[in-house]
């Protein structure tokens, strides 16, 4: 009986040839963990913890430092489904300990930066035509999966597409001369 091979993103992330870095997607309610969340913690870094699904938890598994990671909102609405930032890999794979442990494991994350334009994901779906591998994409396969990897061309095209990141104190000096 024939067997039906498995997409390559369905199981890694494809490896930066360059730099060594794999690319990956984790997806949040924004009222449990938003993106000021992730910026307020100490230093930018907290724990991506609480995921349950076996694929979700293998790709975690599979994060090491420096690994980049797409900062997706999702939400009950078609307007907050939208990546909205950057976070890199701080800690690998860790067992939970004490009341963590229940929930598992996880793995530390620190914020890189906000996109200057999030991107939504009829964007995104938009685009499945017309950038190579956005059809197969997890985020538009698998839409409950959690955390998942990052082809290296999509990773380019939604970093292009969200304009980059914002720079630090950027945001505050448009706002102080909107109030002068």
């Amino acid at each position: 009986m024939a067997r039906k091979a498995k997409p390559a993103a369905q199981g890694t992330a494809v490896v930066a040839a360059a730099t060594g870095v794999q690319y990956w997607l984790l997806k949040t309610e924004p009222g449990e963990w938003s993106w000021s969340d992730q910026a307020r913690a100490p230093g930018g870094v907290a724990p991506w913890d609480g995921v349950r699904n076996r694929q979700a938890m293998s790709s975690l598994r599979a994060m090491r430092p420096g690994d980049r990671c797409l900062f997706y909102h999702s939400g009950a609405g078609a307007a907050s489904r939208r990546v909205v930032g950057v976070v890199e890999v701080a800690r690998p794979w860790y067992e939970g300990e004490g009341e963590e442990a229940v929930a598992g494991g996880a793995v530390d994350v620190r914020a890189v930066g906000e996109f200057r334009n999030p991107v939504p994901l009829g964007v995104i779906k938009k685009a499945a035509g017309e950038v190579e591998g956005m059809k197969d994409f997890a985020l538009l396969r698998q839409a409950r999966l959690s955390v998942m990897p990052v082809p290296a061309k999509i990773w380019d095209w939604v970093c292009d597409a969200g304009g980059g990141l914002v720079q630090d104190g950027e945001g505050e000096d448009e706002e102080e001369e909107e109030e002068a």
